[in-house]
């Protein structure tokens, strides 16, 4: 060991005795610098553009330090131009100028040269090292409760990240005497490294292999705040390697061995290596530490409660991808392993979940982009085209009719689908259209219950009146709030069932745990009446929405809860909306349903109403009434006459034409465009619910009840409505989570992050800027001019 310490004394003291090193170490100071003032001036000014701190602020450590353009991520993808380097001379000098066969003479050991010249490196990877932590430490001063056992865990990564670098220069540097093909070399190996996981992928045995060996992206779990036994392993296997070649390398050298012998040495360090990182990647093996503050890489505990459940037995999950989908991309065969890490989070708690994945070619039934841009051409000349250019073989893709045989995945509108199959029952898991796009632990846990054959919530949604209909994808119709597989939030996407109930000579089932009444247009035949109100007696939950102008339908049935519908209908002030376009405002009480929509609350996020009457209610009934959505008194108004949208158009056209008669200086009335309110005409201001919830306890249970003034902010027009700062989806789900006691969607939400706050100003920020970038180099240069001067001189 002390042989080992003093060659690494002397290559250390060699290292820093050249310009390299000090311009090195100068460079990466500037690069940090550099990357890490720029996030926290980006930060800082946004904060002070937005008065205070952003309401979109939060997990600014992971901004500065880790994410995409963070301080890590940035330096690491240049770490191969610096280590090459400095690797580049530490065996090939030797060789080059004869002092290899001194040390071949010598009672030093091969391996003794080769471990002290890495400890070398390990040292002055430390530096490097020690220059990031000026700005880890900085960051702790500059950020309000940063993360810091995020920042922990990446620059454990960082290290074994150059130490692994620097174990494969040294190699490089063993094959040849000249150092500038040693520093391309390792360029190349780097490189090699780096893609070798993109190799062979379709074929199993040689994909598992070339993803051990690829470097890339092994760092984002140690970035993201996760060690992982399999990370550490893999590097310290790549280590390992890369020095066992290094020493035989050089014992090739002096010795005089068979080529066989010589090559079964590097084959069986190769073997090693490769079965040590085979069976450290084995799930069940595997261990993990979550360092972040929130335990962001792990899952929550009422997800880990139901993956739990499953037992022993496996979990199989069949990737279903057609060729023709818009979410190839997700599951082809470059992509088998990032589909393989998305399940990592769950195998760290059931390890016998099996991943395959069926590749097939089919018109996907709710895109119209693919097949129409290849006119006068059949599916299969199209998938020939498509795998031609995707380099793949048409061969390998199930066709149509072989798909139907194997599964019909025309409900699933033959999109990419997740079949999982748990003790022979069968359920899906879909990817969504949205930025996300993937399934969220909410999801996946709400699929895994349905497997588990739990009693899920079946939501009853009542026709025969010509209510909303459920299958359909008209403005005002309730798809994509029951069935729609490609909306997250649709019901059935959360856990819930959903079905059609039809009272004419039926009772309402035992299994329907909330019925909903939508917007209804013909009264109820006194039978259906009858049981409606029987199932209101027997402590049934209830959604009822209705519309304007349906008092007579429903007032009926709301009599019997104390509730009525009001004459009229609502109206709002707005420059760019529909006079009938109610923005409500969330109570604190809604808030409770759901946790997202705390949120919406604290941020003042509104439900679009289009066409809402108000509710009047009594407080001394047998329910308890707690309002849900509010109107604002200031904007809007209950009108009691007849709405004429046509005519209001049209005036307001004229309006904005000029067409208007009266003085310019004459006071401005409160008007709507050019809609008036007038207290003769009946219109009532003030704050009116337009949603209230009832409660009470009945037979040993709480029911819970919901009426709302409108039927359309649960259309399938507004929930996919994005030109408004709205959040129906989030309270429809709401409204579902609280008629079922809160059983579903599963609760997977964690605390909010704390590092939400920059603690500098974009003033101090141009300070900084200064220190780092200017007065720290300047300092590390003048150090190093004289003490390179001094040692000349010596």
């Amino acid at each position: 060991m002390k042989t080992i310490l003093r060659i690494a004394k002397a290559e250390l003291l060699t290292l820093f005795y050249s310009p390299i090193a000090w311009f090195l170490i100068i460079v990466f100071l500037i690069q940090c610098g550099v990357v890490y003032v720029g996030q926290l001036e980006a930060n800082a000014r946004s904060q002070e553009m937005s008065g205070s701190v952003p309401t979109y602020f939060g997990y600014l450590t992971e901004t500065i330090f880790v994410a995409p353009g963070g301080l890590f991520n940035t330096v690491m993808q240049n770490l191969y131009l610096y280590i090459p380097l400095l690797t580049m001379s530490l065996i090939s000098r030797e060789t080059s100028s004869g002092t290899i066969k001194l040390l071949y003479s010598s009672p030093i050991d091969i391996r003794e040269i080769v471990l002290g010249k890495f400890a070398a490196m390990m040292a002055y990877s430390l530096v490097l090292v020690g220059v990031i932590a000026i700005f880890i430490i900085s960051g702790m001063f500059h950020i309000d409760h940063p993360d810091r056992g995020m920042l922990m865990t990446a620059m454990l990564g960082f290290y074994l990240l150059l130490c692994t670098y620097s174990a494969i220069g040294l190699f490089m540097s063993c094959l040849t005497t000249y150092q500038v093909v040693a520093a391309v070399s390792t360029f190349v190996m780097i490189g090699i490294l780096s893609f070798v996981g993109s190799l062979w992928q379709n074929v199993a045995f040689i994909r598992e292999l070339t993803y051990f060996l690829s470097i890339n992206g092994r760092t984002r779990n140690l970035l993201g705040g996760l060690v992982t036994t399999k990370d550490v392993i893999y590097f310290l296997v790549i280590i390992y390697m890369f020095l066992a070649l290094s020493i035989y390398k050089l014992r090739d050298g002096m010795e005089s061995k068979p080529a066989l012998i010589r090559a079964g040495r590097y084959l069986s360090v190769i073997a090693t290596g490769l079965f040590i990182g085979c069976i450290s990647s084995i799930p069940s093996l595997i261990g993990y530490y979550d360092a972040t503050a929130n335990h962001l890489r792990t899952l929550t505990p009422n997800a880990q409660h139901i993956i739990k459940q499953l037992g022993d037995e496996p979990l199989e999950v069949t990737v279903y991808n057609n060729l023709l989908s818009k979410f190839w991309f997700l599951g082809g065969p470059e992509s088998y392993k990032e589909n393989q890490s998305r399940w990592e989070y769950y195998q760290r708690f059931k390890h016998n979940i099996d991943l395959d994945m069926v590749v097939y070619y089919d018109n996907p039934l709710n895109e119209n982009y693919v097949l129409p841009s290849y006119p006068g051409k059949t599916m299969k000349q199209v998938a020939e085209l498509l795998a031609k250019g995707r380099k793949l073989k048409l061969k390998d893709f199930k066709t149509p009719e072989q798909m139907r045989k194997l599964i019909d995945l025309r409900p699933e509108m033959n999109q990419y689908v997740m079949q999982l199959k748990w003790r022979g029952r069968k359920t899906f898991l879909r990817v969504f259209d949205d930025q996300a796009i993937w399934p969220s632990e909410t999801e996946v846990a709400a699929a895994i219950k349905r497997l588990l054959q739990a009693k899920l919530p079946r939501i009853g949604f009542l026709t025969g009146q010509l209510e909303r209909d459920v299958n359909k994808m008209g403005d005002k119709d309730y798809k994509a709030l029951t069935n729609l597989s490609t909306f997250r939030n649709s019901l059935i996407n959360q856990g819930f069932d959903v079905d059609s109930v039809d009272l004419e000579g039926k009772e309402v089932s035992h299994d329907i745990s909330t019925l909903v009444i939508a917007d209804p247009k013909v009264p109820f035949a006194p039978a259906v009446l009858i049981k409606l109100e029987k199932y209101v007696d027997d402590g049934g939950n209830l959604l009822i929405a209705t519309e304007p102008g349906k008092q007579d339908i429903l007032n009926p049935l709301l009599a019997k809860i104390g509730v009525q519908i009001n004459q009229g209908i609502i109206v709002q002030e707005s420059e760019q909306f529909s006079p009938d376009m109610v923005t409500a405002k969330l109570t604190d009480f809604a808030g409770t349903f759901y946790k997202p929509l705390i949120k919406s609350v604290a941020d003042s996020i509104k439900v679009s109403m289009p066409s809402v009457t108000g509710l009047t209610y009594s407080t001394n009934g047998m329910f308890k009434v707690e309002p849900l959505l509010l109107t604002d008194a200031k904007k809007s108004w209950t009108k009691k006459t007849k709405l004429d949208l046509e005519l209001f158009n049209k005036a307001s056209a004229s309006v904005i034409t000029g067409n208007v008669t009266g003085s310019i200086n004459a006071p401005k009335p409160p008007v709507l465009g050019t809609l008036l309110f007038s207290a003769n005409d009946g219109d009532v201001r003030g704050v009116v619910p337009t949603a209230i919830a009832l409660t009470r306890k009945i037979h040993g249970k709480e029911q819970h009840i919901v009426v709302t003034g409108d039927a359309d902010f649960l259309s399938n027009s507004e929930l996919g409505r994005r030109n408004m700062r709205t959040s129906n989806f989030l309270f429809s789900t709401g409204l579902f989570s609280w008629l079922s006691n809160k059983q579903f969607p599963i609760d997977t939400s964690r605390p909010d992050s704390m590092d939400k706050k920059i603690k500098v100003t974009t003033d101090q920020v141009d300070v900084l800027r200064i220190i780092y970038l200017w007065v720290l180099p300047g300092i590390l240069l003048l150090f190093s001019i004289i003490l390179l001067v001094r040692r000349k001189r010596k």
